[in-house]
This record gives structure tokens, sequence and C-alpha cells, in this order.
């Protein structure tokens, strides 16, 4: 939901935070392996702040691409941002009402609540609100691998883990 609410944001005001700019990038490209280039096509479109030097240059270091990226192993992990930067969610149901009924626990991660909860807050999964398009720890484990791949990981390190262990170690 945090995903979705900066994009709703940008969509309807043609502004969003930096924090949101930096979630819903790491989103597209390390979660669902998009190239920057798109999404820094969509933000130049719609943002009213774009800037010829700053919108690339700002997908490049999201991406882990750019001359002073963050690493390529750093993923938002979209569902705890939400509750770390939106504490009382108010973000986030502002841009994305059909969730309001949720208390603010279940607020980021409805699909955890139980299907009474739901129910009461009148949300079906993938018919009012879409469910999940990712698995995060899947899409982090298959950007880790994407990245390794491209990066030629350490002969000695097999799993993302060991991956991001040996880059972090290498710096």
């Amino acid at each position: 939901p945090i995903v979705d609410a900066g994009m709703r944001e940008l969509w309807q005001t043609g502004w969003m935070h930096n924090r949101l700019r930096m979630i819903t990038g790491s989103f597209l490209v390390k979660h669902l392996l998009i190239s920057w280039q798109q999404g820094e096509r969509w933000f130049w479109d719609t943002l009213v702040d774009a800037d010829i030097a700053n919108n690339p240059a700002s997908w490049q270091w999201v991406s882990g691409c750019g001359a002073d990226a963050a690493p390529y192993f750093r993923i938002f992990n979209p569902i705890t941002q939400g509750p770390k930067f939106d504490p009382k969610g108010a973000y986030a149901r502002r841009f994305v009402p059909e969730l309001n009924a949720l208390d603010t626990k279940q607020l980021f991660s409805p699909w955890d609540a139980g299907p009474l909860t739901l129910s009461a807050a009148g949300i079906r999964l993938g018919k009012t609100y879409p469910a999940p398009i990712v698995d995060h720890a899947a899409a982090r484990a298959r950007a880790l691998a994407a990245f390794a791949s491209i990066k030629g990981a350490p002969d000695d390190a097999k799993t993302p883990e060991q991956i991001v262990e040996k880059e972090a170690q290498a710096a």
C-alpha cells in the first residue's frame, strides 16, 4: 500500500516526497526487475519538479547502477517502509482510501489480515483492492541473483544472502 499511495499521489498531484520516490523506484527496479529508464521516463512525464539532471541520477542511485549509487543489494522493503515512515497511516489512508477501515497494524499488509477482518472492512483482495503482485522475499532473492549475475558474484557466494555478505565485506 505505501507504493500504491506514492504512485497515486504522483498521479493526482504531480509530486511525491523523496522517501516515496526511493521506495517506489526500488520497488520498480528491484522487485519487478523493470529498467530504471522506464521509471525515469514516467517520473519525467508526471513530476512537476522533474529535473534533467536529478531525475536520471536519482533513478540510477536507487537502482544501484549510478556513479554514486546505493549498494545494489539495498532493496527497500515496501511492507516495513510504510509503518516506519507513516506510523499512523495518515498518508496511506489519504491516497488509498479503500483501506481506511483497517487498523494501522493491518494497513500496510492487508493480505495478512484475516478474512473476517477484510470482510468487515469491505475489502476483497483482488476485487476491491489488488492482491500483492510479488512476494517481497522471493522478489528480493530474484533481484539479488540478477544483480549478482551482472556483477559477477564471488565464486564462493552461492545464495543472495552470501552474495550480500561478500559484497559488504569487500566494501
